[in-house]
């Protein structure tokens, strides 16, 4: 039976978001394996995660150490190594941190390494089946790969559906098997993200533009419509690469993580960097001119249309009502 382990990704006691994707890509993966979660760290906010986690995993492994109370990935590696069974797969966000850890744990595990996979396709014999996505979303390769020496694999966050708490699991605490943690790297500060004139990530609702509004100017069509909605501007990369909105807004995994509860997307493709910054499964409406824009894969009301047209009615019907 195959053995899959998923890393957990924390802050601040709480566990990432992708806590509630792995069990459903682990089933893709293999209906038939065992899951367990992994989670590193040190102290009370440690416990809080681990303790939180066995409504979604029959088995937690908790390693606690004073070298893992920040993400070192060269420290969180000899870790795993020294837990992990071997020929295992091993599951891990597709996030700066997880990109940081992979490939040098695959290598260590003398394993095969798959990054950011949308899909699975399951498992025929030793042969693991996956699906990624290239030229930013627009084609889906078919990827597959030999595990007979187990896989460390990355998934992209939100590509699989969350699933609901359930499970009654336990902690086990293999933090004496953990070994030797020291490390050539050392951390030294956490630097806040900048704060502007509106906090985007406090919005219950967004209307976010992207490269579809075409120029500067065109930004007080969206804003005419937020504030008919009562809702914030926000926006992808390329509008604050241009300097029509300060970085403050910028949505996306070089941006802000954004929470909202409806998330308007006008005018932007959807590229997995942009909706890694898109988190708590929003009701999202997209309007684009491209039919074939990836952000039509994760909304849920998708329209083909012009932004530049559709924003300024929708404007006008939602003062009407």
């Amino acid at each position: 039976m195959t053995q899959i382990f998923a890393y957990i990704p924390h802050q601040g006691g709480v566990a990432a978001d992708i806590a509630f994707e792995f069990p459903e890509a682990a089933k893709k993966l293999d209906g038939a394996a065992t899951l367990t979660a992994v989670v590193t760290g040190s102290g009370a906010d440690l416990d809080k995660v681990a303790n939180g986690l066995t409504s979604l995993y029959a088995e937690v492994i908790k390693i606690d150490n004073e070298a893992l109370a920040y993400p070192n990935a060269e420290v969180v590696r000899k870790a795993l190594l020294n837990v992990l069974d071997a020929n295992a797969i091993v599951l891990a966000a597709h996030d700066t941190f997880g990109m940081d850890l992979c490939p040098g744990l695959s290598i260590k595990m003398d394993s095969t390494y798959v990054a950011d996979v949308v899909d699975f396709e399951g498992v025929d014999g030793s042969l693991l089946k996956t699906v990624r996505q290239e030229l930013g979303g627009a084609v889906s390769t078919h990827v597959t790969c030999d595990i007979t020496a187990g896989a460390v694999v990355t998934i992209r966050p939100g590509a699989f559906a969350p699933v609901e708490a359930g499970q009654s699991g336990a902690v086990a605490d293999k933090s004496a098997d953990a070994g030797d943690l020291t490390g050539k790297r050392r951390f030294l500060e956490i630097v806040e993200a900048e704060v502007g004139d509106v906090d985007i990530t406090k919005s219950d609702v967004l209307v976010s533009v992207g490269r579809g509004i075409e120029e500067e100017d065109n930004i007080e069509i969206a804003q005419e419509l937020a504030e008919a909605m009562h809702a914030v501007v926000s926006c992808s990369r390329p509008i604050v690469d241009a300097k029509w909105l300060e970085k403050s807004r910028q949505v996306g995994t070089s941006g802000l993580t954004v929470k909202p509860k409806v998330y308007m997307a006008m005018g932007i493709s959807g590229s997995f960097q942009h909706m890694g910054g898109v988190k708590g499964n929003p009701f999202i409406v997209a309007v684009n001119k491209n039919p074939k824009a990836p952000i039509f894969q994760v909304a849920d009301v998708g329209i083909v249309e012009d932004i530049l047209e559709f924003m300024p009615e929708l404007t006008e019907k939602v003062k009407s009502l």
